[in-house]
């Protein structure tokens, strides 16, 4: 009796271990993800920054043209903050979880 619950016993550890095993890999892919994710969001942001240049230097000569195109950038810029945010909750709570 006292083998089977040893048996038993070994059986759920080695169960919760690959669990462990599988989560830190988790992890470990949302930390690259988000990595990812902020290099983009910084790429985002500098291509933001220097269409805003290019684009007060031109304003002058081409109106009001390229104001929906700025606005487009700028929501790309502001959905991935959110993506990032997402990815970072996520990584947090597993972290957390773990």
């Amino acid at each position: 009796q006292n083998e089977k619950s040893l048996q038993d016993l070994v059986k759920q550890q080695e169960k919760k271990m690959l669990q462990l095993v599988d989560m830190r890999g988790e992890v470990v892919r949302l930390k690259a993800e988000v990595s990812e994710l902020k290099h983009l969001l910084h790429h985002a942001e500098t291509e933001a920054k220097m269409l805003r240049e290019e684009m007060r230097d031109k304003e002058q000569q081409v109106g009001t043209a390229c104001i929906p195109q700025r606005g487009l950038f700028l929501l790309q810029v502001d959905n991935l903050r959110l993506l990032l945010v997402e990815k970072e909750n996520e990584n947090m709570q597993l972290t957390d979880k773990y």
